[in-house]
C-alpha cells in the first residue's frame, strides 16, 4: 500500500517522503533557513536592457536580478508594437524602470539569478490556470486513450474566462465537469486578488506566495492509490485537514496522526533510503554500485560492477548490473530531484539486444515521474543522455554547503605544495619598491614548514631586500584561504588573498605581454647569438629563393649540366610519344641541327624538299602506266600488229621511270636514314599507305622536319 509520511516534529526541517510498502520512491525536504521563490509572483522593475542576449534584467526584491528573455514578455508590456516583417529592437519595446508583473520559474543557482516569466500559471488540485496566455492549453500528456478523449471533452464545457486558458492535470482525469468547475473558479479568485494587490504595490514586492510543503504535497500526491496519509505533527495534521476538506473530503478518512515513540521514518525503515540520497554512492542488489557526481554543466552517473559475481559471464553480470542500476537511477532522480542534463556510464555490453534491455528499462522506470525526462540511447562509448526537469531545488543545492578548505574541488593541495607557493609570493612582494614588510597569515602545517626547512631562505631575502617578513600560523586558515599582506614605507598596505592570486597572475601575464621588449644580448664578431624563440620564426626559403640557388653556380657545388626548357611544338604539327629523349642524343650526333641560322641544314631542307617531289612524281606516274598496261591487255579486240607496237612502246616507257626511280630514290634513303635515327621505335604497326595521292599530300611537311630543337 502506498502511503504519504510527514515528519514536522523539527520545525526546521519538513520531510514528506512517498513510499510503497517499506521502499521509498518520492521524497521533498523544506528548510526553513531557505526561501523558496519558485512559482511566486512578484511586482518588479526593470533595470537593465540588453539587446544583445535579447532579454532585460528585472529587479524583483531578490539578491540577484533575474533573468527575463524577450519571448517570455506578454505583449500587454509593450510600449510600442514592432514592425511586422522587421527584425525589433527590443530597446524600442521597454525602458528601463518600466514596472513589470512576474513569476518565478527557476530557482537561482550558483552565480546565476532566477529566469522570470511575464505568463502567469497558477496550479489548481485538478488543472493549471494560465490567465494572461489564450494559448497554450490542453491536457497533461500522461492522459492518453479514452480518457484523453473525455478530458478534452469536459475542458470544452468549462467556463473560461476570455484571454486565458488552463491544462487539465493528471489529477482531473474522470472527474466531473462541476469538479472541472469549481476548481477553475478558485484559481480565478486568485488571480482576480493578483491583479488588485498589483496596482496598489510598489516593484520589488511579493504579490502570490507558493503554497507550503504540505499542501503542495496534498495537491501533487494525494491521488486515489494513495492508502494513508500519516502526519507526526499536531498543527501540520490540523492544517493538513483543513486543507484536504476543502478539495478533497472525501479523502480525509485517510488521514492520520502518528502518536508513537518510535520515530514515524524509523518505523517504516526509510531513514536508512533517505541517507543514501546524501551520499555519492549508492549500492545495488548484486553487489554493484552507483556514483553520482555534480558538476557545472551536467550529472555524471557511473555504474560500476563491484563484488557482482553471481552470474554465469560477464555479459550477464554487465546486464545484471546495468538493469539493477537504471531502476535506481530513476529512482534516485526523483529522491535527489536531479534536473538538466544527465550522462550515464553504463557498463559495456557488446549484445545489441541487452542495451535494448537496458534503455526499455530505464524508459519504463521513469514513466511514474512528475517531471518531463528525456531518455537517449546507449552510444558506442556505451553512455546515455538523458534530461529532466528540475521541480525544485535539489538536494545537493538545499541542503549541502561549499567546503571553505577546498572551495568545493573535494582536494585539498599537499603542505609542501602550499608552502612553496606562498615563499614565491612572499618573495614577489618582497621586491616591489617602497616595501617595509610582509606579513603572511597562512595555515599552521605550512607555517610550520617553512620555518624548518626554508628558514635561510627567508633570511636571505630579508637581507637582499631589507625588509622584514613574518608568518603567522593560523589553525582556521586553509589551502584556498590565506592572505598576505604588503606594508608599505609610507604605512599603507596592500592585502593579497589566496582567491585572487590566480586572477591576478593571469591579469599580469597579459600586461607583461604587451609591454615587453627584446633585450640586448651578448655579441660575438658582431653577430648576435640564435636563441630558441627566434628559431621558432624562422620559415624554409620560397619557390623563388630555390629557383635562384640552383641557377646560381657555385665552386664548391659539382657541376651540373644545364638543362634546356623544352620549346613547345607549333599548333599544326604532332609531337611522338618518345620524342624528346631520342632527340637529345641525336643533336650530339648531328651538329647541323643547332640553330636555324645554319646554312648546312637550309640545304639540306631543300635537297629533302627536292627529292619528295620527285618521288612522289615517280610514283604516280608510275601508278598511271600500270592501269593502262592492265587496260591494254585486257582489250582482246586490238590487232596483233598494234599490240606489239604498244608493248614496245611499253617498255620504254617503262624503262624510262626506272631510271628515273633510281636517281629519285637514291637521294631520299639518306633522308630516310635520318628519319629512322630520329624517330624512336614503336611496335604498333603503321597502317599501309594507299597508292593513290593528291598533290596536296604531295606538298605537306613531315612533322620531324621542321621542329627546331631547343636552345
Amino acid at each position: 500500500m502506498k502511503r504519504i509520511l510527514i515528519n514536522a516534529t523539527q520545525q526546521e526541517e519538513l520531510r514528506v517522503a512517498m513510499v510503497d510498502g517499506q521502499k521509498l520512491y518520492d521524497l521533498d525536504i523544506e528548510l526553513s533557513s531557505v526561501t523558496r521563490k519558485k512559482n511566486n509572483i512578484y511586482k518588479g522593475k526593470i533595470t537593465r536592457i540588453e539587446p544583445s542576449l535579447d532579454a532585460v534584467f528585472v529587479d524583483f526584491g531578490s539578491q540577484r536580478n533575474g533573468f527575463l528573455p524577450y519571448r517570455e514578455i506578454s505583449r500587454e508590456y509593450y510600449l510600442s508594437e514592432p514592425i511586422p516583417g522587421e527584425k525589433h529592437n527590443i530597446k524600442n519595446l521597454f525602458e528601463e524602470g518600466q514596472d513589470i508583473v512576474v513569476q518565478v520559474v527557476k530557482e537561482e543557482r550558483g552565480t546565476k539569478g532566477a529566469a522570470l516569466t511575464t505568463y502567469l500559471s497558477l496550479a489548481g488540485r485538478f488543472a493549471v490556470l494560465m490567465p494572461n496566455s489564450s494559448k497554450g492549453g490542453g491536457i497533461s500528456r500522461k492522459i492518453t486513450g479514452k480518457e484523453r478523449e473525455e478530458t478534452l471533452s469536459s475542458l470544452a464545457k468549462l467556463d473560461m474566462p476570455k484571454g486565458s486558458s488552463m491544462i487539465i492535470r493528471t489529477a482531473g482525469v474522470g472527474r466531473s465537469d462541476i469538479e472541472l468547475q469549481w476548481d477553475l473558479n478558485y484559481l480565478v479568485g486568485i488571480w482576480d486578488a493578483i491583479k488588485k494587490l498589483a496596482v496598489k504595490v510598489e516593484a520589488s514586492s511579493l504579490i502570490f506566495q507558493e503554497n507550503n510543503l504540505i499542501v503542495r504535497a496534498m495537491r501533487d500526491h494525494l491521488e486515489d492509490d494513495i492508502g494513508e496519509i500519516i502526519i507526526d505533527d499536531k498543527e501540520t495534521f490540523d492544517d493538513a485537514k483543513k486543507y484536504i476538506k476543502q478539495v478533497t473530503p472525501k479523502n480525509v478518512k485517510k488521514l492520520k496522526h502518528y502518536t508513537e515513540d518510535t520515530p514515524l521514518f524509523t518505523r517504516f525503515q526509510i531513514e536508512n533510503q533517505i541517507e543514501s540520497a546524501y551520499s555519492n554512492e549508492v549500492s545495488l542488489p548484486s553487489g554493484g554500485t552507483v556514483v553520482i557526481d555534480y558538476t557545472e554543466a551536467l550529472v555524471a552517473i557511473d555504474i560500476n560492477s563491484g563484488k557482482a559475481t553471481k552470474a554465469a559471464d560477464i555479459e550477464a553480470t554487465a546486464l545484471q548490473t546495468n538493469i539493477e542500476a537504471a531502476e535506481e537511477i530513476a529512482r534516485q532522480c526523483k529522491l535527489r530531484d536531479l534536473g538538466g542534463l544527465i550522462v550515464i556510464d553504463f557498463i559495456d555490453m557488446r549484445p545489441y539486444k541487452n542495451q535494448k534491455t537496458v534503455e526499455n528499462t530505464l524508459r519504463a522506470a521513469v514513466r511514474q515521474d512528475r517531471a518531463r525526462v528525456s531518455v537517449g540511447f546507449i552510444s558506442r562509448f556505451g553512455l546515455m543522455e538523458m534530461s529532466r526537469q528540475r521541480l525544485r531545488p535539489s538536494l545537493d543545492d538545499s541542503a549541502y554547503r561549499i567546503c571553505r578548505n577546498c572551495s568545493g574541488i573535494g582536494k585539498v593541495r599537499s603542505t609542501e605544495s602550499l608552502a612553496l607557493s606562498v615563499l614565491r609570493v612572499v618573495g614577489e612582494e618582497a621586491r616591489k619598491e617602497k616595501t617595509k614588510s610582509v606579513i603572511a597569515d597562512i595555515p599552521s602545517d605550512a607555517a610550520n614548514y617553512l620555518l624548518n626547512e626554508k628558514r635561510q631562505w627567508i633570511k636571505d631575502i630579508e637581507e637582499r631586500e631589507k625588509i622584514d617578513i613574518s608568518l603567522i600560523a593560523n589553525p582556521d586558515s586553509s589551502s584556498v584561504n590565506y592572505t598576505i599582506k604588503r606594508v608599505r614605507e609610507d604605512g599603507t598596505t596592500t592585502e593579497i588573498s589566496s582567491r585572487n592570486i590566480a586572477k591576478n597572475d593571469s591579469n599580469k601575464n597579459k600586461n607583461d605581454a604587451r609591454n615587453i621588449k627584446a633585450s640586448e644580448t651578448e655579441t660575438t664578431n658582431g653577430l648576435e647569438p640564435i636563441t630558441a624563440w627566434d628559431v621558432e620564426g624562422i620559415k624554409g626559403p620560397n619557390i623563388i629563393d630555390r629557383i635562384k640557388f640552383w641557377l646560381t653556380p657555385s665552386d664548391k657545388s659539382p657541376t651540373k649540366k644545364k638543362t634546356k626548357p623544352k620549346q613547345r611544338p607549333r599548333s599544326n604539327q604532332k609531337r611522338s610519344k618518345n620524342n624528346n629523349p631520342s632527340r637529345k642524343r641525336n643533336t650530339k650526333q648531328n651538329p647541323t641541327r643547332k640553330n636555324k641560322t645554319n646554312p648546312k641544314r637550309r640545304v639540306n631542307k631543300g635537297k629533302s624538299d627536292s627529292s619528295k617531289t620527285a618521288k612522289n612524281k615517280s610514283r604516280s606516274s608510275s601508278d598511271t602506266n600500270k592501269r593502262k598496261v592492265k587496260e591494254k591487255q585486257s582489250s582482246k579486240e586490238t590487232a596483233v600488229n598494234k599490240s606489239s607496237k604498244r608493248k614496245s612502246t611499253e617498255k620504254k616507257v617503262k624503262a624510262a621511270p626506272k631510271k628515273v626511280d633510281k636517281k629519285v630514290k637514291a637521294a631520299p634513303k639518306k633522308v630516310d636514314e635520318k628519319v629512322k635515327k630520329e624517330t624512336p621505335k614503336t611496335n604498333k604497326k603503321e597502317p599501309a599507305k594507299t597508292a593513290s595521292k593528291t598533290k596536296s599530300d604531295a606538298t605537306k611537311v613531315l612533322p620531324w622536319e621542321d621542329i627546331v630543337p631547343p636552345k
